[in-house]
């Protein structure tokens, strides 16, 4: 069982590295392409969006089809698009082949998560999901600043290529050492459908792309915040990717465990720290040593919310798991490219690179609010917070 969740976690990886890389690199393709900032989130976005887009798509698709065969059939998707975005001859191209990337993203961590949880069992399913988003989470650790650091030796293009490696072995692995799994009896498509109509899921929803966006809005512009501001060399950036990573890693695990416990007291315990470590990111990014500290506090208390809101929609839509488990990555991806939106507006406003740490902090104050109607809602159907 912990090798077959292992072989899952390898997927997120590979999600992990080409999610994120791309922001460490960004300087490097927007020189090379002769693009501006904005522009430059434009590929962040494009990723997002295509999440978005296919996370309820192809989870619906895969609602009644046997588990294992469905995640290597996503893998093939995300190799594709990953060659494509290889041999992407312009900006419009890449952006393109951004978007493809996406499209299987959310609904492979569904699939992923769901064999991993019916796996481990209901005493231990906060933690195998966690497991398998952390392969998103160390991959920041060790995958985005290994690939960083190529791209800025080689070229920005060699990111693409290794993702699509990393991608091929972990089908590999897959198709080795996960047992085959099949749909809950009376999956349908119309049954999925059905857990659209549920206040707490749409609540839920809501608060992941409100808790996760301000995340994104410092992630996405951190090499100009780390060069700009805080007056660290080119050099420096994938050591201070990989602090940033090495306070996801941890975030994560110590957040599926603590979903184990309670899974909304998680989450509202997590946005707490998220509004008051921007905050504090914002107003110190200055200082090296403070912001590097900060940051990595961020991106403790960011990643705690990973576990505990798959979970909580998991929760909110138990006849509908595989939907609800592809909203998760829908809200983040969500969050990722309303993060860089908003990051873009304050800063092409003049507002300067600080103001999208600062509007994370507030986004993270309304997610508190929201956090705590969930909780409401919940002790409402009579459940567990």
């Amino acid at each position: 069982m912990a090798w077959a969740i292992l072989a899952l976690a390898t997927g997120g990886f590979a999600i992990g590295v080409t999610e994120f890389a791309i922001m460490g690199l960004q300087r490097e393709i927007v020189l090379d392409l002769g693009v501006s900032y904005g522009q430059g989130g434009m590929l962040v976005s494009a990723y997002a969006l295509g999440v978005v887009v296919g996370a309820p798509i192809l989870a619906l698709m895969g609602a009644k089809r046997e588990r294992k065969t469905y995640a290597l059939f996503l893998l093939v998707l995300f190799i594709i698009a990953h060659v494509l975005s290889f041999v992407a001859p312009n900006f419009e191209t890449l952006l393109a082949g951004r978007f493809l990337s996406g499209l299987p993203h959310g609904a492979y961590f569904a699939t992923a998560a769901l064999m991993s949880a019916q796996m481990a069992g209901p005493a231990k399913r906060g933690r195998a999901i966690a497991v398998v988003l952390s392969g998103l989470a160390i991959a920041n650790v060790s995958g985005v600043p290994a690939v960083t650091w190529v791209g800025q030796l080689f070229g920005w293009r060699w990111m693409f290529l290794i993702v699509a490696i990393l991608a091929g072995v972990t089908m590999l692995a897959v198709a080795y050492l996960a047992p085959r799994q099949a749909a809950p009896a009376g999956a349908s498509v119309r049954g999925e459908l059905r857990a659209l109509a549920n206040q707490r899921l749409w609540v839920g929803i809501g608060l992941a792309i409100i808790g996760f966006s301000g995340m994104f809005a410092i992630y996405t512009y951190l090499s100009h915040v780390a060069v700009e501001v805080t007056g660290f060399s080119d050099s420096v950036l994938p050591w201070v990717v990989l602090i940033f990573g090495a306070g996801m890693v941890i975030g994560t695990f110590t957040g599926g465990a603590a979903t184990d416990k309670s899974v909304l007291g998680t989450v509202l315990v997590a946005m707490v720290l998220v509004a008051v470590f921007m905050g504090l990111f914002a107003t110190f990014a200055h200082i090296p040593w403070l912001m590097l500290l900060l940051l990595f506090c961020v991106g403790v208390s960011a990643a705690n919310l990973g576990p505990a809101m798959q979970t909580h929609l998991i929760d909110t839509a138990p006849r509908a798991p595989q939907l609800a488990a592809s909203f998760h990555h829908s809200a983040f991806n969500a969050a990722n490219a309303l993060g860089a939106i908003v990051g873009g507006v304050t800063i092409d406003a003049g507002l300067g690179l600080r103001a999208p740490a600062y509007a994370g902090s507030i986004a993270a104050v309304v997610g508190v609010g929201i956090v705590l109607y969930a909780i409401v809602l919940t002790r409402r159907a009579g459940q567990k917070v």
